[in-house]
């Protein structure tokens, strides 16, 4: 049976996978942080 719910715009399920991403992308940021000394921004150049 197929399934009849989006996939695209603000459903549960886009919304879950997006907090999930987000949260891994801050993990990954202050581990770069933390292994290299510089901030994110001065990382990419910014600071």
């Amino acid at each position: 049976m197929a399934e009849t719910t989006p996939r695209f715009g603000f459903v549960a399920f886009a919304e879950t996978w997006n907090g999930r991403l987000a949260m891994l992308g801050f993990v990954i940021g202050l581990g770069t942080e933390l292994l290299t000394g510089q901030g994110i921004l001065s990382q990419i150049g910014l600071g």
